[in-house]
C-alpha cells in the first residue's frame, strides 16, 4: 500500500500554521464508486496516531484514507500561548476545508470522526452543510457537551468510593496535576476509554503527543474526560441536527464514556440514520473489536 505524508499550508487569521497528513492509498487511482475517507481524531489536542486503524479499509475495501494532526497536536504546528479564544470549532471546521481543497476532493468525500472528531465532523456536516460530503460516520461522540457531563458523571459514580473521593478532593483544591489525581483518572480510563489489558502502541502514541503539549485539550475540554471546564463547556448541536441529510453511522460501546444519552440526539434528529453498539467495547471498538468494527464501518461506506 502507497502511503504519503506531507504538510499543508494552513492560513487563518493572518498567520500560517501546518497540518500534518497522513495518505494511505492513492487518490487518482481509486475504483470508481469509491471516495476518500477523511479521518478526524478525538482529543481536542491528541495525534493522528490511534486512527490508524482505519488505514486497512484501503486493503478491504479500496477506499483511500487520509488522517491528519490537527493544529496544536501531534506533527502540526503548535501555538502554546494562543489566547483561549483562538481555540475554536470554527478553526478546525476551517482546517478541515483547507485539507479537503489541498487534495481537490471536496466535491466527493467521507469522514469519520472518533470522540471529540466526531463532533468535530457532526457539527462541520450540520453547520456547512458541505455539498460533497457522502457518509458521515460519528463514533464515540456526544451530541453536546452537557450530555457528555451527564454520562460521564454516571460513570464515575460507578468507581469504587475511594478512587471518587480522590477524584472530588483534588478538583475541589484544583490539584488535578498530582500523581494521585492522575492515578484515580487512570481507574476511569481502564473501565471506560479501553479495557484492552495492554494498551496499543498506536493509543499511548496518541496520548503522549497530548501530555507532550496539553494545551489544546486544557483549554477546549479540560483536566480530564469527566472534568469539562474548558471553551467546549457549552457546545450543543442538537438544534441543527436536522440540518445533516447524508448518510449517518453512529457507532457507541457498552463500557463507553459515550453512553446511550450521548447519541440519542443524533439518533432522533439525523433523517438518515443507522446506529451500532459495540457490546464488548468502551471508547476505542477500533482496538477493542477490531474486526467488527472496521467491517462495520467499511461496509457502510460502500453503500449508496
Amino acid at each position: 500500500m502507497t502511503t504519503t505524508t506531507g504538510k499543508i499550508n494552513f492560513q487563518y487569521q493572518g498567520v500560517t500554521y501546518q497540518t500534518w497528513y497522513k495518505l494511505f492509498g492513492n487518490l487518482q487511482s481509486a475504483k470508481a464508486g469509491v471516495r476518500p475517507l477523511i479521518a478526524l481524531h478525538g482529543g481536542p489536542g491528541v495525534s493522528h496516531s490511534y486512527m490508524t486503524p482505519h488505514a486497512d479499509l484501503f486493503a478491504s475495501h479500496g477506499i483511500p484514507v487520509i488522517l491528519y494532526d490537527q493544529i496544536g497536536g501531534g506533527e502540526s504546528s503548535h501555538y502554546r500561548d494562543a489566547p483561549k479564544e483562538f481555540w475554536t470549532v470554527e478553526l478546525f471546521m476551517d482546517e478541515l476545508e483547507n485539507l479537503l481543497n489541498h487534495f481537490g476532493i471536496s466535491g466527493d468525500y467521507d469522514l469519520v470522526g472518533h470522540s471529540w472528531g466526531g463532533m468535530l465532523a457532526a457539527n462541520f456536516a450540520a453547520a456547512r452543510q458541505p455539498v460533497g460530503l457522502k457518509h458521515l460516520v460519528v463514533a464515540d461522540t456526544p451530541a453536546s457537551m452537557a450530555l457528555w457531563e451527564q454520562s460521564t458523571a454516571s460513570l464515575v459514580e460507578q468507581l469504587p468510593q475511594d478512587v471518587q473521593d480522590v477524584i472530588k478532593k483534588h478538583e475541589t483544591a484544583g490539584t488535578t496535576d498530582t500523581p494521585e489525581y492522575q492515578e484515580a483518572m487512570l481507574v476511569f480510563y481502564k473501565k471506560h476509554v479501553c479495557r484492552l489489558e495492554t494498551w496499543p502502541d498506536a493509543l499511548n502514541a496518541s496520548f503522549a503527543a497530548m501530555e507532550a503539549d496539553p494545551t489544546v485539550y486544557h483549554t477546549m475540554q479540560g483536566p480530564s474526560e469527566f472534568t469539562i471546564t474548558g471553551t467546549l463547556k457549552t457546545w450543543n448541536i442538537i438544534d441543527i441536527l436536522p440540518n445533516i441529510k447524508v448518510s449517518t453511522l453512529i457507532i457507541n460501546s457498552v463500557y463507553d464514556e459515550a453512553q446511550d444519552i450521548c447519541m440519542l440526539p443524533f439518533f432522533n434528529n439525523i433523517p438518515k440514520v443507522k446506529w451500532v453498539q459495540f457490546a464488548n467495547s468502551s471508547h476505542v471498538p477500533l482496538f477493542e473489536e477490531p474486526e467488527r468494527y472496521k467491517k462495520v464501518v467499511g461496509d457502510f461506506l460502500m453503500t449508496a
